[in-house]
């Protein structure tokens, strides 16, 4: 599926810097979803004491505001720079490459950064006293005893890191499919497609079918996060993936995205306060309705921040090269940092606004000290999603914030 044509522009066959700008943007608000998690009534690993039924702290109907859309854009973004790896590499280096950038990390991640949140959420949820060791033998050893809620917890786990998974399977998929992705059949199927995708096809088709499989595979499957019977998201980030992949050299498909920027936004913006809506009133039989405009709030964010950020972000600067590097550490450690200083701060008995002021500041300083570290060691590099060998960015300065 590769929607290029001769209408490609040597500008695209660069770097896409509004891509690496937008990348970094979607994991940051990732990171600051999850740091919410931890004070909202939805489940999560563990929780203030502030949070309780009814989102006392009324952080959900902010949180809704990327919820639907987040992961989705960081899919069709890794579909993008999986096509322009492609076109770089051949298929035994990509192979080796996304394999060792994604597995080594999801291992380590597994065995490593993980623990520690599945430790302090059986001693909240289940009391659990046996203390770190005795955890740790048995998490290693799969053990099925742990049912928080009455559900099993599965150890090992990926628990955050279900993305890096999912991402490795996508991407030996279109490593294995490559041929087929550059036959010519393919080509002229994938050519007419974009051609046509402009407008209201481009506006309008995604969400709809989005909407179809949110009423028909999420009822029967859920999501799981555990990639072999996660069908319903597979059905809707797969098909996010490959669309990446196939736009990424097609202008006429970005020049149509730019175009609707400003519509995508005035649709955003409805689509949002529909679900707020939807949200506080509560009522279940409203569900087929608010996942058509669950799909549309979807589709209409990722549009628009495409087209702005084509539009805006075209640019190099300093900070993007530090923040590419860092992105990736930065993902594979903030869960854990959240779930271990907020199982902590929940023993001081602060006030929710005390903990929340504490909590950012600690997490983003945690993992911006653990990147430093990271990258200045060779050995240790890899396991984090970095290439091995000496660092590829100056250290950090605040002024790189400023240099133009």
């Amino acid at each position: 599926m590769t929607m290029s044509s001769g209408r490609e522009i040597a500008s695209l066959q660069t770097r896409r810097y509004d891509l690496d700008w937008l990348r970094i943007g979607a994991f940051g608000l990732l990171i600051l979803y999850h740091i919410g998690m931890f004070f909202v009534s939805w489940d999560w690993h563990v929780k203030s004491a502030h949070a309780g039924p009814g989102d006392p702290l009324g952080l959900q109907p902010l949180m809704l505001l990327t919820s639907p859309w987040r992961l989705a854009l960081l899919f069709l973004i890794a579909g993008c720079a999986t096509r322009f790896m492609a076109d770089r590499l051949d298929r035994a280096t990509m192979l080796k490459s996304r394999s060792q950038r994604l597995l080594l990390p999801l291992v380590f991640g597994m065995l490593v950064i993980v623990p520690p949140q599945t430790y302090y959420e059986i001693v909240e949820k289940l009391g659990f006293q046996d203390g770190w060791l005795a955890f740790y033998v048995n998490y290693i050893a799969f053990h099925d005893g742990w049912r928080p809620g009455g559900r099993p917890l599965i150890v090992p786990t990926w628990n955050h890191l279900w993305f890096v998974a999912y991402l490795w399977v996508y991407s030996m998929m279109v490593i294995l499919l490559r041929p087929m992705l550059l036959s010519t059949p393919v080509r002229r199927i994938a050519g007419w497609l974009a051609d046509r995708l402009n407008g209201t096809a481009l506006l309008l088709a995604p969400p709809l079918l989005i909407t179809a499989i949110r009423l028909w595979l999420r009822p029967l499957f859920g999501e799981t996060h555990a990639l072999v019977d996660d069908w319903y998201l597979h059905a809707v980030y797969l098909p996010l993936f490959l669309f990446g992949y196939g736009i990424a050299k097609a202008d006429a498909v970005w020049s149509a995205i730019e175009r609707l920027r400003w519509v995508a936004l005035g649709m955003a913006m409805l689509c949002y306060g529909g679900l707020v809506w939807f949200m506080l009133e509560g009522n279940p039989a409203l569900t087929p309705w608010r996942s058509l405009l669950w799909a549309f709030d979807l589709w209409a964010w990722i549009l628009m921040l495409l087209g702005f950020a084509r539009r805006l972000l075209a640019f190099d600067h300093p900070a993007r090269g530090y923040l590419t590097q860092a992105v990736f550490p930065f993902y594979i450690l903030h869960q854990t940092v959240i779930v271990v200083a907020g199982h902590h701060l929940t023993g001081l008995a602060l006030p929710a606004w005390a903990e929340g002021m504490i909590l950012v500041p600690v997490t983003l300083l945690a993992c911006w000290l653990g990147y430093e570290v990271i990258r200045r060691i060779g050995w240790l590099r890899p396991w984090f999603g970095l290439a091995n060998g000496p660092t590829l960015v100056p250290s950090f300065n605040i002024n790189i914030l400023y240099r133009s």
